[in-house]
């Protein structure tokens, strides 16, 4: 049996649309990898799809007076759209209200309470006497102690950043009705961490795994600091239900059901293509690598292998790509206070330019540490190097191969020692993006894509076949512009993954077909194969003020 990639991407909460920090943090690094193993002709599925159950669903809900049903299925429609408009290719998109996914998730937490891998625990959690509910942690508001904002959620102070237990509050209030809650005590089903803190030492720190600092760092931390064991119920309304006593009836927590969608949203796709999705998550030779953003590091390292590991069937993810977070102009993006470039707005402003903002995207990628996006940045970027750089290269070559050789590509005749090193340096090209797509450096990847192109422009500089022609050496021009065609050559298959959109135009300006494998083998567009006229591949962007 051949083996298997299965590659996830976060689950973005349905209860708003998606922004550019989405895109660099997770979608389009993931994209990116699925394109390639594609184009290598390996045997992928690419999932993620709405997370829609948890608070900020029932927030928001509240927030609109709709339901969450109501909430969740317009989101989801957005942000589907949205990232197809992006060429984001997900083999399928699922979503997590859907009963397929409730099904499962009852599956497995059933298998995992059955196999004694669960325990019950009684605590005190606050209460809303006035609405007889216990209240979850985003249902509660007070005074941050550390910072003493007012208005501080019982997870998370929004103004200084820490995290916060509901108790830390002072002057806690309920945001239901505005009353102070009490201290009640209920019953919760319980992962317990603290059993896997041995395996996770050998697993993550002992064999030093080659994942990113950041990921590493974060997951030893937490190790040293020891685990513990972590609810995966709660009292909701919405999500999905399960028994974790003979009558009591709880929500599994969002985290735990969320990620088990990357599985759900496996299986209906199997079912649809005719395959086995068992082949994909529990056959030992698949590769699962899980494209998340910094916030989620724990549950894909951590939480999640751990409910794996505890349900005995499934693989574990090879490696766990995290990226830190984009900024805009210098200010961390904000949904609630509408600080964001959102891809549907995006595209209002600048239509069919989407792999302008993928290739910016890629190009500042935050890999290593949080960066910056700026319209200044954007618009040099686009203006200097996609236009004056990749698009002019192109568009040269192909007006002087139409208007001196009939459009077709010259024949090579004898090389000089400068055509013979341009053929060189361009031919090692594919295996250096080649390692660094395995390596996830998705930015140096795309580096590579530009230096063909600044290699290309260069060389018909260096070299300028407008002279041989004036002199009638058609010989030599055409040797020129025979390896700046196989030079666009290499771009048009290369950039595929990156900039899926340009790549399709090139090759049709092209007339070829070629693969990523035909690249690797070094072939190369004949004399005499016909091409057809030039496209501008991008134009210039002016920024009003």
């Amino acid at each position: 049996m051949s083996k298997k990639y299965t590659i996830t991407a976060a689950l973005p909460y349905a209860n708003g649309p998606i922004h550019i920090g989405h895109m660099a943090g997770v979608y389009l690094p993931a994209d990116i990898y699925a394109r390639y193993l594609r184009l290598k002709n390996k045997d992928v599925v690419f999932v993620s799809g709405s997370d829609e159950h948890g608070v900020p669903i029932t927030l928001k809900a509240k927030k609109e007076k709709k339901t969450p049903q109501a909430v969740v299925d317009h989101y989801h429609e957005r942000n589907k759209k949205a990232l197809e408009n992006f060429g984001i290719s997900f083999d399928i998109f699922f979503r997590t209200s859907d009963q397929r996914h409730h099904q499962l998730s009852q599956k497995f937490y059933t298998h995992l309470a059955q196999k004694n891998k669960l325990i019950l625990q009684e605590s005190e959690q606050f209460f809303d006497e006035k609405n007889q509910q216990f209240l979850a942690d985003r249902y509660i508001q007070g005074t941050c102690p550390h910072c003493h904002y007012k208005k501080a959620y019982g997870d998370q102070c929004e103004s200084c950043g820490k995290s916060l237990n509901p108790q830390d509050l002072l002057e806690p209030q309920s945001m239901l009705s505005g009353k102070k809650p009490v201290m009640k005590k209920t019953k919760h089903a319980y992962l317990p961490l603290n059993q896997y803190q041995s395996f996770f030492q050998e697993w993550i720190l002992e064999r030093e795994k080659h994942w990113k600092k950041n990921v590493y760092g974060q997951c030893k931390s937490w190790l040293t600091s020891g685990l513990s064991p972590r609810a995966i119920t709660r009292d909701l309304n919405w999500g999905v239900e399960v028994k974790i006593d003979t009558n009591v009836k709880k929500v599994l927590y969002v985290w735990f059901d969320a990620p088990i969608g990357y599985i759900s949203a496996t299986k209906v796709w199997a079912e649809e293509k005719g395959k086995n999705w068992k082949d994909y998550w529990q056959n030992k030779s698949t590769k699962l690598v899980h494209f998340i953003g910094k916030d989620n590091i724990v549950f894909h390292c951590i939480i999640f292998p751990a409910m794996l590991q505890a349900h005995g069937d499934y693989v574990l993810p090879e490696n766990v790509p995290a990226n830190e977070f984009l900024n805009l102009e210098g200010k961390k993006i904000s949904t609630s206070q509408n600080w964001a470039v959102w891809l549907e707005d995006y595209l209002k402003k600048f239509p069919e330019k989407q792999d302008v903002l993928r290739y910016v995207l890629c190009a500042n990628a935050p890999e290593t540490k949080d960066n910056d996006f700026t319209w200044k940045d954007f618009q040099d970027k686009n203006n200097n190097e996609l236009v004056a750089n990749l698009g002019n290269f192109v568009h040269r070559t192909f007006t002087l191969v139409h208007k001196h050789f009939e459009g077709r590509v010259p024949f090579l005749s004898e090389l000089t020692s400068q055509d013979k090193e341009v053929i060189q340096h361009y031919k090692i090209i594919p295996q250096k993006i080649s390692q660094a797509i395995a390596q996830y450096k998705f930015r140096e990847g795309i580096s590579y894509i530009m230096e063909l192109a600044h290699l290309g422009n260069k060389y018909l500089a260096d070299t300028a076949p407008w002279k041989s022609i004036k002199q009638k050496n058609y010989q030599r021009a055409g040797s020129i512009l025979h390896i700046c065609i196989q030079i666009i050559h290499y771009v048009a298959i290369l950039a595929a993954p990156f900039l899926p959109d340009t790549s399709k135009k090139l090759q049709n300006m092209l007339l070829c077909k070629t693969t990523w494998l035909d690249i690797d083998s070094g072939v190369t567009l004949p004399g005499n194969h016909i091409l057809e006229k030039p496209l501008l591949l991008f134009s210039k962007i002016e920024l009003s003020p």
